[in-house]
Parts: structure tokens; sequence; C-alpha cells
């Protein structure tokens, strides 16, 4: 992927969830070096500091939101946050998400699945049911939604089990989206060294990009409900 062949998103507000750090931070640092302004996200307005401080380096807007997105207090916190600052988003990128503990998939009580699908995927709908009608009414939007190859560890099935209800939710909303130019589509990260992935995963997490970006610098009404591996792509200049 060029730095050099891709248009600037300048004038653009991307809101990414869970991006005080991991994946989500390295996806805003990405977007602002196309001069994208972001809308950091964590659980506290003081976990985004150090997003915040790296993200000055670049010549972009920046506002911050708080709240647990796997509480309705938490999302509706976030959705006012983006309304009363920017108020509104041209890209939403749904990177945050919980992993439950390792064990075996016999002993996973109910609350660890409703966990996971309240974060991984409800937050994740409540969110796109906010911002993407407006998306639809300005002509331009981009959702990217972050899902996982994990395949055949049954002791992370709630993960697991929301990450596929991301993809089939992705191709739902992409049918509904079809000719609005509001294209939304997921990335697989692939297996980083983050704070979920541990410190045997394959990749450092800065490898996320340029993948993790691709799906957001798509020309207008371009691919919608497909996946994009973001190891599959670096930089070429």
């Amino acid at each position: 992927m060029g730095r050099k062949s891709v248009e600037s998103l300048a004038g653009r507000w991307a809101l990414v969830t869970g991006s005080t750090r991991g994946i989500g931070q390295q996806v805003a640092l990405g977007l602002a070096q196309f001069d994208c302004n972001v809308v950091v996200h964590g659980r506290t307005l003081k976990n985004a500091k150090e997003t915040l401080g790296l993200l000055r380096e670049y010549p972009v807007e920046t506002a911050v939101v708080a709240g647990d997105l796997g509480t309705e207090k938490g999302i509706r916190a976030v959705v006012r946050g983006v309304e009363r600052g920017p108020g509104h988003i041209d890209i939403l990128y749904n990177n945050a998400a919980i992993q439950n503990q390792w064990q075996s998939v016999w002993e996973i009580e109910r609350a660890t699945w409703q966990d996971a699908f309240d974060v991984n995927v409800f937050a994740l709908i409540a969110l796109t049911n906010a911002f993407a009608p407006g998306m639809v009414e300005r002509g331009y939007g981009r959702i990217i939604n972050v899902t996982s190859g994990i395949r055949d560890i049954p002791h992370l099935a709630p993960y697991s089990v929301s990450k596929a209800a991301v993809d089939k939710y992705t191709a739902d909303l992409a049918a509904e989206l079809e000719g609005t130019n509001v294209l939304v589509n997921t990335v697989d990260p692939g297996w980083l060294r983050t704070d979920m992935g541990g410190p045997n995963a394959d990749h450092d997490v800065t490898t996320v990009l340029p993948g993790a970006l691709v799906p957001v610098l798509l020309e207008d009404n371009g691919p919608s409900g497909e996946r994009f591996a973001a190891q599959d792509y670096t930089w070429s200049d």
C-alpha cells in the first residue's frame, strides 16, 4: 500500500473505540497520518491521555469520549460525547472488545457469554445505529468492525462466537446500506502482541498498519461486506 497514492481524509472525523492502547491506538495514529480528525475513546477520560499525547504530533483535531461499552449508560455517554464534540462522525471504527478467561467450554457461565456479547456485539450495533443514519444522509461513511481469525479454541468460545456474530451483522448491514456510499467491512488484525493477544502472538501490534486502514481508505461506492486481513498489507513507499 503506497502512502502517497491515497487521498487525504482531511476534514473527516473518526471515532475509534478502545483507542487508548493496542490496536485502537495504532488505528488512531494511522488515521492521523492521513489528516483525519480523531475521537479517542476509553473507559475513562484519564485512560485517553497517552493516545491524545501521541496525536499531538499530527496536524489534526482531536476529541475524547469515555464510557464502558458493556453498559447502556456507557454507550449513551459515548454518543453524547460525540454530539457535544464534533457533532458527527464520518468513520466509525468498532475496535473495542473483551475476551473471556481461558476455561473449559462446559464451565463457561451465562454471565460470561453475556459480557462478551454486550461489548463485542451489542455495543457495536448500538453505535452503528446512532451514527450510520447520519452518514447515509450525508452520502459518505465508513464503518469498520474488527473481527478475529480465531478458530478451534473452545476455551474462548464466548469471544470467538461473538466475533462470528460481528461477521454476520456486517454482512447484513452491508446489504442494508447498499448504494448509500456508507461502506461497512470487517478487519482481521491478526494475532498481535497486545494485552489481549498476549506476549507469544505472531506479530507486533504496529504491524496492524497499514492493513487496518484499507477499508477506511476505500474509494466511494467501493467494496462493502468484505473481510480484510491487516497482515496482507505493508507500506510500499
